[in-house]
């Protein structure tokens, strides 16, 4: 049967190191400030379309990139531009791809949704609800096939888990002992919607059950805790074990898009967590620690801000995409090991 909070609470706790109590500080102020300037941005009309920040979700991201090594691969729906900050993509390019600017990460052509980066392993960005699910299980059977050792992690909100396509990945990838790890996002609303009045089963990591899939619920507001569940489910898969569902239980502060009013919750609900917000909890423990002074936090967060105004004046100076480029990176060139008439 699947793992749960019991078998979670028997895992010794993980002493981490100061620098990694730094990395994570750096890698989520500047996820924050990225987010809030997209924000701003976006009222001013220099972001188009739809704009889905990650505000309160910093730790979902950080820990399982300090928690997965070089060569794995992530995945997401369509609130991603995180993701690829905590991997290492330059904040100029995601900006840009923002922007719709042929610097961006995606040259220009998939915007806020639809930021791609192979060189960092980040494989989107989709803005189909549900539709990266497969192919997270994809990516982690070609690992297998391929004898790499790697794993691919796959996001997804509270949402998803409602699409069939969600259900059939989970048979196939314990089916095969694919090395992925799928985590459900639970910020609590599929856009405007409760979860719990969408579902029957509010505790959704205990869906994994109908596949005898190892599962747990994961306070994603901590970044520790996500760190350690990652860890756990990693070693799971390189051991060849197959897959493992995490309910990474978090809170967007913000609207499910920048269009959105948020009148399905209230201001109190929203405040209560921010009580427990995931950046002001390192910061707790690095002062605790004596790991750092206030003074050399506040100069991180000048720095951050300061990539970010770059991001920015990088993304206002780049041009956009000639024409002639929506017809290129559409099909890829066929490299058959036989000739074609």
């Amino acid at each position: 049967m699947a793992a749960t909070a019991q078998a979670k609470s028997k895992t010794p706790k993980t002493e981490f190191s100061n620098e990694t109590y730094m990395s994570w500080f750096e890698t989520m102020s500047l996820m924050r400030k990225f987010e809030e300037k997209a924000g701003q941005l976006y009222g001013l009309q220099k972001i188009r379309g739809f704009c889905h920040l990650y505000i309160g979700q910093e730790a979902c991201a950080a820990g399982a990139v300090s928690a997965l090594t070089k060569g794995d691969k992530y995945i997401t729906a369509y609130r991603d531009h995180a993701h690829p900050l905590a991997l290492g993509t330059n904040p100029n390019k995601v900006m840009a791809e923002l922007f719709a600017k042929e610097t961006g990460a995606s040259k220009g052509k998939g915007g806020s949704m639809h930021i791609f980066d192979k060189e960092h392993g980040f494989f989107g960005g989709h803005g189909i609800v549900g539709a990266q699910i497969p192919l997270g299980a994809g990516i982690g059977f070609a690992e297998k096939y391929n004898k790499t050792g790697n794993l691919c992690i796959c996001y997804m909100g509270d949402g998803a888990v409602r699409q069939g396509a969600f259900h059939e990945a989970l048979n196939m990838a314990m089916l095969w002992k694919i090395p992925v790890i799928f985590v459900i996002e639970n910020n609590g609303y599929a856009m405007g919607t409760s979860v719990k009045r969408t579902s029957n089963v509010t505790e959704l990591y205990t869906l994994a059950n109908s596949y005898d899939m190892p599962s747990e619920p994961v306070d994603a507001m901590n970044v520790e805790d996500v760190h350690q569940a990652v860890a756990r489910a990693a070693t799971r898969a390189r051991a060849g074990d197959g897959p493992s569902l995490l309910e990474f239980r978090t809170y967007r502060y913000k609207g499910h898009s920048m269009s959105d009013p948020q009148k399905y919750r209230s201001k109190e609900e929203v405040e209560e967590y921010k009580h427990r917000d995931p950046i002001e909890q390192v910061r707790k423990t690095i002062l605790e620690k004596k790991i750092a002074t206030e003074k050399a936090l506040e100069a991180i967060e000048q720095k951050v801000s300061g990539q970010v105004e770059e991001a920015v004046k990088f993304a206002e100076e780049s041009n956009y995409p000639d024409p002639s480029e929506a017809m290129h990176d559409i099909y890829s060139e066929p490299n058959y090991p036989f000739i074609m008439d």
